[in-house]
């Protein structure tokens, strides 16, 4: 190549790095003398967020937007055109034009403006690394004319509001996009309801679906997951002007968080983690069908199933491509046309009603006073406008017009009702006429005769397997046992595995050779038709960290279940062993407390109803062959009553697992198993009880002396159980002192949600320093003034906490000495 062609060459070069770094103008404003478009950006002076055009997905319009600059995929805080988008963007040009920013289409018409009256000739526009763009005179001292802050999209970024303007009595609006394509403002908003001071997303600006509650100076009542504030801080203002809630992360050198309106209609609190990309924090509602009319008209949303949403029978969607980019706000529409007022015609059917059984109604039903389902069949054909109708202990209701939130239930939801939808006669099959009567009729006797020797039959062998100990087979999987057939299985209950509070466990085997273990329960006080469904609520419940409930006997006043039997036993048989040849490894014991936590999450969040386990301690987590943890015993509490001396009693052998609002008699929540997973994370760092009297009497608080170091920064690898001889991963023992500390805090408030101990352990969000809990200053002050239950004063409420202090805080001590009850 000749020194000429060189010349050229680089000068091309230069020219293409010239347009695509920007360096015609600064690299994060925008000035006056200066325009925007084609591949150009800015970007903010840390380098963290970047404006320019950007084209989603596979359209062929383009938006002027805002994303993060060091997130390899692009995702999008802001939109500026949302309404408009232009089709070259290196035609268009955004710009200062007459102090406003401006963007001009290819037709160099402007399609966006900030809209503001600015005055001096120095207007510029500055885009921030909080994802601010400002527009300003050039002055850092100003108050910029126009922010992006103020104009939200669909993103609320740390350090932003969502406001109420009392002055203008206007609501600042977080907009969902209408699709993952399209940013146009969706039908989701969430919004400031100035009236009690609470957050609220509306769906289609009218109908309120979800609300956070009143903000009660700390938090909003119903978004319990404010209460970890080591992850953020928050404030909320209040004044003659306007009012407002804004946030901000703690650690944003470790940690970028961003709260989205999501085009699912929920609000997303999203944490980034180069190595997973977003990971979701929390989101409301929690259930996708939450979402008012989530798949529009005549679409039926159904939980457990994805895509949630499909048409009814006899519908399609209104536009499949909205559908294939999981926009269903269109709905569905019928696929033939109905026949009412057409039926003067020759060779019309009739409209026909199709049911449709476990479904929540809709709104806006009209009730009508008829004496039987025909009747309500009835009125609602003869009706025209009417498109669906339902007969039930309320009477008969009909529907006019489109059908909206619609949700499939589960069977035995006693929410559910059936409902009845008109359609088409041509799109519900007729039942087959069956030919040949007297043929029929014959077969059909010869069935029946079958039938009825079948089921002498069936009635001999139940009685046969009732000695053999197979048992009734009982929705699905779950068996009722005769305690017969359980005494036969355990031989007359010989092999005691264990027992604790709710009773004693034995191992049998059943007739076809699986080992179970039996478990017979005390003081169930409940009838056998409450015990069967409380029995049958529990046998429903499947997950790996749980586990699985087999079968129950439920005789007279006999009460026992049947659950798989552990081989490895309970955890504190290994956990707290003195041998060293059997010991846990860390990275065993890091992985129980993982899959313990995330069983917990499943009783706390992902059943039906919150599960509250209230007993949970080593004793209580079993381990299969790959020492896969098994949390025993769930659902019990609510079998023989979760009083206070019951509980008690049922921790007898261990000490410490009580939560502080047991002793002060209050309400108890899941944040109970919380402090009691809490405290069981000591002991999976020490291998051996938190608590442990000396020689001279004296109490040693493990949790006490692992708090101090872990918040003096001291020697974190001299907390481990001595048989491990100090290999362990030292972030990963950190991490677990951190969040034990967290998870017994005396105010449940400040525990964080099992969920939220699942996301730490598995590294998708952060965990600060825990401030020392009182109950461990004060247990580390006057440790002489604990004294322990022992097994036979547990069984009384009146002993619960004794002190020997003389001083006039005598309420904060009693407290102070929950952590270490037996």
């Amino acid at each position: 190549m000749d020194t000429k062609t060189n010349s050229r060459f680089m000068l091309v070069l230069f020219m293409c790095l010239f347009l695509k770094t920007n360096t015609s103008f600064g690299a994060d404003t925008i000035s006056g003398n200066q325009s925007l478009s084609g591949d150009q950006t800015i970007v903010s002076a840390g380098g963290l967020f970047a404006l320019g055009f950007f084209k989603p997905g596979n359209t062929s319009n383009y938006y002027i937007g805002m994303w993060y600059e060091q997130i390899p995929v692009q995702t999008i805080v802001w939109v500026a055109n949302r309404e408009k988008p232009v089709l070259d963007r290196f035609s268009s040009e955004l710009k200062i034009s007459d102090g406003n920013l401006v963007l001009f289409n290819e037709s160099k018409v402007p399609i966006w403006s900030t809209n503001v009256s600015s005055t001096g000739s120095l207007v510029q526009a500055v885009l921030l690394d909080n994802g601010n763009l400002v527009l300003n005179d050039g002055s850092n001292s100003s108050e910029p004319f126009w922010q992006s802050f103020d104009n939200p999209a669909h993103t609320w970024l740390p350090g932003s509001k969502i406001a109420y303007n009392k002055k203008t009595k206007t609501h600042q609006l977080l907009t969902s996009w209408n699709n993952s394509e399209d940013p146009s403002p969706g039908l989701f908003t969430l919004q400031l309801d100035a009236t009690d001071n609470s957050y609220r997303i509306l769906w289609n600006r009218s109908r309120q679906y979800w609300t956070s509650g009143a903000w009660n100076g700390r938090i909003f009542s119903l978004v319990p997951e404010m209460r970890l504030d080591y992850i953020y801080d928050f404030s909320f203002v209040d004044n003659e002007n306007e009012s407002y809630f804004t946030y901000s992360v703690k650690n944003t050198s470790v940690l970028t968080s961003r709260f989205v309106m999501d085009v699912s209609g929920q609000i997303k609190q999203q944490n980034y983690l180069a190595a997973n990309g977003w990971n979701l924090f929390w989101s409301q509602p929690r259930q996708q069908c939450e979402v008012y009319a989530f798949c529009g008209v005549y679409g039926s949303c159904t939980e457990n199933s994805l895509p949630f949403c499909r048409c009814l029978t006899g519908f399609e969607p209104k536009s499949q491509s909205d559908w294939d980019l999981e926009d269903y706000s269109g709905g569905c529409s019928r696929r033939t046309n109905l026949q009412c007022g057409n039926n003067s015609l020759a060779n019309v059917e009739k409209d026909k009603f199709l049911e449709m059984p476990s479904m929540s109604l809709p709104e806006n039903k009209l009730s009508l006073r008829v004496r039987s389902t025909a009747e309500c069949e009835s009125s609602c054909l003869n009706n025209c406008s009417c498109t669906a109708y339902a007969y039930d202990e309320n009477g008969c209701s009909i529907w006019t017009g489109d059908l909206l939130n619609l949700n499939q239930v589960g069977a035995g939801d006693s929410s559910g009702s059936t409902l009845y939808v008109r359609l088409a006669a041509s799109e519900i099959p007729s039942p087959k006429k069956k030919k040949g009567t007297i043929i029929g009729a014959v077969v059909g006797s010869a069935v029946g005769l079958l039938v009825v020797l079948g089921l002498i039959v069936f009635l001999i062998l139940r009685r046969r397997n009732r000695r053999v100990g197979k048992g009734k087979q009982v929705e699905g999987s779950l068996v009722a046992f005769t305690y017969r057939d359980l005494q036969n299985a355990t031989k007359n209950f010989s092999d005691k595995l264990g027992g604790g509070g709710f009773g004693s466990v034995f191992k049998g085997v059943l007739a076809d050779s699986t080992v179970v273990a039996v478990k017979k329960l005390e003081s169930v006080s409940q009838g056998e038709k409450q015990f069967r469904t409380e029995v049958s609520t529990i046998g429903t419940i499947q997950h790996v960290n749980l586990v699985r409930l087999r079968g129950f006997c439920s005789e007279d006043t006999k009460r026992l279940l049947v659950y798989d039997y552990m081989c490895n036993g309970s955890l504190d048989s290994l956990l707290f062993s003195g041998s060293n040849s059997n010991v846990l490894e860390w990275k065993t014991r890091y992985q129980i407390a993982l899959g313990t936590a995330r069983g917990l999450v499943y009783l706390h969040e992902k059943c039906r109803e919150c599960i509250i386990h209230c007993d949970i301690k080593p004793e209580n987590i079993l381990l299969d062959a790959e020492l896969c943890p098994k949390v025993a015993d769930f659902g019990l509490a609510k079998l023989v009553g979760r009083d206070f001396s019951r509980v008690l009693t049922t921790m007898r052998g261990t000490r410490g697992y009580l939560a502080p609002e047991w002793i002060a008699g209050v309400a108890i929540t899941s944040k109970a198993d919380v402090y009691s997973y809490g405290m069981m994370l000591f002991e999976f760092v020490s291998g051996r009880r938190n608590s442990e009297p000396s020689e001279d009497g004296r109490v040693k608080f493990f949790p006490t002396w692992a708090t101090s170091v872990i918040i003096e920064g001291g020697d974190v690898l001299g907390l481990l159980d001595s048989r491990l001889e100090r290999n362990a991963d030292v972030e990963e023992l950190e991490k677990v002192c951190r969040v034990a500390c967290w998870c017994i805090q005396d105010d449940e408030a400040h525990r964080p949600s099992m969920s939220q101990v699942v996301q730490i352990l598995e590294g998708v969000i952060d965990v600060n320093l825990p401030p020392v809990p009182r109950s461990l200053q004060v247990f580390g002050d006057n440790q002489e003034n604990v004294i322990f239950f022992t097994e036979s004063s547990s069984s009384s409420q009146s002993s619960r906490v004794k002190s020997n202090t003389s001083t006039a805080s005598s309420q904060s001590q009693a407290k102070s000495t929950t952590s270490s009850i037996s």
